[in-house]
């Protein structure tokens, strides 16, 4: 029995799957190779910062252009744009979107994951580009998919360009790669901590001192230096909460953990079918534009299911603490899981960080409802907090990085971590229980 750890937007990556061609051997390093390591993770972080900017303004540019909005805390989804707009902005970005990824497929050098890049496969310099603003483009006009892949291949692709002009050795490649693809993650969504752990915890699972401090180093650069081009505020909103924490709490950590594990072990292996069965070929100018129209569809009713996630999140972090609220949550929670796996189905390539935190967040935020109502304690933003944590921690196995993503996009007290920590150790604990439920009926089916 293997579980497996990763999908494509949770790579790892070991020492053992390094290719020898990865380095020019006959350069030498930009002094010693200490030297060399941090001059290559200080300017890479400024680089990866300076890019993770661009895109955050590129993807506004996009959003007006095409659905005449620009998503703030105040406006996180196109509420106001006219259903044919909607329609228009994404059924034409998933048709040009088709073509285009058809032709890098098929017509070029395959763009590999990050996970790839990690163990050495090299990342073709225009084609990555592409494909980076491709994923851009979609989430802007409106495809149900996350945005923070793309700066963790851009960063990967820099990385990897880097290395042979500082010298660096093959052995230290994977881990400067990984860093950079963490960057990324830290620049875009000014979330350094996050960025490192991503690095930290998924593509190197390496705690050395050397490896952390190089994270830390680069993320919080990439961080810093994005905001001086895009700015900074809170991604989202989770409104005045009380941060010292009751037993209810604590009770509702255990609960919201056990549920969330189960919905992001779900959700999870949802993703990692998609990307397997993703349209190839000819195959996707059909079914990502066909994928296009439904969302269309749905967003007539529903227009939280469009883009990265954020408006759905935001509904759930502040959500009213009225029974007549759950039905609201529960249709969006649905159709936001439905609608990005169908997506990610369609060919188009993305995260699912962000739908998985709106996911977690009007998860928590239903079962807040109830509790509220029980308890009249805390608010629903935290209630929304610990199942955004949770599930996400859930569907990346990774909990130290979703716990701090998302206490970094809403600007929570740090008190908050005792109890979000209490949910994520609950979540991962039950999701990997049902991973390994769900992989021992194979097992048996297999064998009858």
């Amino acid at each position: 029995m293997h579980i497996t750890t990763g999908h494509f937007d949770n790579d790892e990556a070991v020492v053992s799957e390094l290719r020898d061609d990865d380095l020019d051997p006959g350069r030498p390093p930009l002094g010693s190779r200490l030297t060399a390591l941090v001059v290559t993770v200080v300017l890479l972080g400024v680089v990866v910062g300076v890019c993770s900017g661009l895109l955050t303004l590129l993807l506004y540019a996009i959003e007006h252009l095409m659905l005449g909005f620009v998503e703030s805390p105040s406006m996180p989804g196109p509420f106001l744009t006219h259903p044919l707009r909607r329609a228009v902005s994404l059924v034409g970005g998933a048709t040009v979107a088709a073509v285009c990824w058809w032709l890098l497929r098929t017509r070029t050098a395959a763009v590999p994951s990050v996970r790839q890049a990690v163990r050495g496969s090299l990342m073709p310099a225009w084609q990555t580009v592409c494909h980076v603003l491709l994923q851009i483009g979609i989430v802007g006009c409106g495809l149900s998919v996350g945005r923070e892949v793309a700066p963790r291949e851009l960063g990967s692709m820099l990385a990897q360009r880097l290395c042979r002009w500082t010298g660096l050795h093959r052995r230290d490649l994977m881990q400067v790669v990984a860093i950079s693809a963490g960057a990324g993650l830290a620049g875009v969504y000014n979330a350094p901590l996050a960025g490192a752990f991503f690095s930290i915890e998924i593509l190197l699972k390496d705690v050395t001192a050397s490896t952390v401090a190089l994270s830390m180093l680069c993320s919080s650069l990439a961080a810093w230096v994005a905001t001086l081009i895009k700015g900074t505020h809170a991604f989202y909103v989770i409104g005045p909460v009380d941060a010292h924490f009751t037993p209810d709490l604590f009770a509702f950590a255990v609960v919201v953990g056990l549920l969330a594990g189960v919905c992001g072990a779900w959700f999870r292996r949802g993703a990692q079918w998609a990307e397997s069965h993703k349209a190839s070929g000819a195959a996707i100018l059909w079914q990502l534009p066909l994928a296009g129209a439904l969302t269309a569809l749905v967003a007539v009713w529903i227009p939280q299911v469009m883009g990265n996630g954020r408006a759905t999140a935001q509904m759930g972090f502040s959500g009213r603490p009225e029974l007549a609220f759950i039905p609201l949550l529960l249709v969006s929670f649905a159709a936001k899981a439905v609608v990005t796996l169908m997506t990610i189905r369609a060919g188009a390539s993305g995260g699912v960080l962000t739908p998985g935190i709106a996911l977690g967040s009007s998860l928590g935020s239903m079962l807040g409802v109830v509790w509220l109502l029980m308890f009249s304690t805390n608010s629903i933003g935290v209630y929304a907090l610990l199942g955004a944590c949770a599930l996400l921690a859930a569907s990346q196995n990774a909990p130290l990085m979703a716990m701090t993503l998302v206490m970094e996009l809403t600007e929570a007290p740090s008190n908050l971590y005792v109890p979000v920590a209490c949910a994520c150790a609950v979540s991962v604990g039950a999701g990997l229980f049902v991973a390994r439920m769900h992989d021992r009926r194979g097992v048996g089916a297999a064998r009858e």
